[in-house]
């Protein structure tokens, strides 16, 4: 889609915040990890399919999916998981370019499309441009441990579960590195919006 880049990074890099200054400068986002929960909400087609493959089990008291007891499920078969994708993966693509399509409308300079598995599931294809938000390994590991209260055992197989930061950033056309303060992160922000007006925006234009 024109005018739309995709948004990543490795686990407690500060993804999020990134999409926050994006947004100070009127940038329109899609979140998948909101639009991924939307879709298998009560009441919906998603959570019927749900239900229907692995039973009644998988729902809280209030009829709403029971997150932690699903992923249990997925976490310890690989073809449970393959299945839940199944399901999932198609609704949460068309609800997203739904929502990328309506946002279009929105007189935003462009739009961003914010995903932690943009690039395991390649979804960045489909987009003219990625930005991947990273920081060293030794700062992701200390603000995983803060962020989950985990132990450094459990942060550094959360990270080593998840594919190398490295292997996104050779994919990525603007690198955000994360490994200071706020100030630092807003300037690096600020920089990458004005390279990808004159590189994506003012240059189509």
């Amino acid at each position: 889609m024109k005018n739309v880049l995709g948004l990543t990074g490795g686990i407690a890099c500060g993804k999020s915040t990134v999409a926050k200054l994006f947004r100070e400068h009127g940038v329109e986002i899609v979140d998948a990890d909101q639009v991924a929960r939307d879709v298998v909400a009560k009441g919906t087609p998603g959570l019927a399919a749900i239900v229907e493959a692995f039973g009644d089990e998988v729902l809280l008291p209030d009829g709403t999916l029971d997150r932690k007891k699903l992923g249990a499920i997925v976490f310890a078969d690989p073809e449970k998981r393959k299945q839940l994708e199944a399901i999932t993966h198609p609704l949460i693509a068309r609800e997203g370019m739904r929502q990328l399509m309506e946002l279009q409308k929105s007189g935003a300079p462009y739009l961003l499309y914010e995903a932690a598995l943009l690039v395991e599931g390649g979804t960045y294809k489909n987009f003219p441009g990625l930005i991947v938000v990273t920081s060293s390994p030794e700062v992701q590991l200390r603000r995983l441990m803060a962020r989950d209260a985990s132990t450094e055992e459990e942060a550094r197989a959360r990270i080593a579960s998840q594919l190398p930061l490295r292997e996104k950033e050779a994919l990525a056309d603007i690198v955000i590195r994360n490994d200071g303060d706020l100030h630092a992160l807003r300037e690096a922000v600020d920089d990458a919006h004005r390279r990808i007006m004159g590189r994506f925006v003012e240059g189509e234009s």
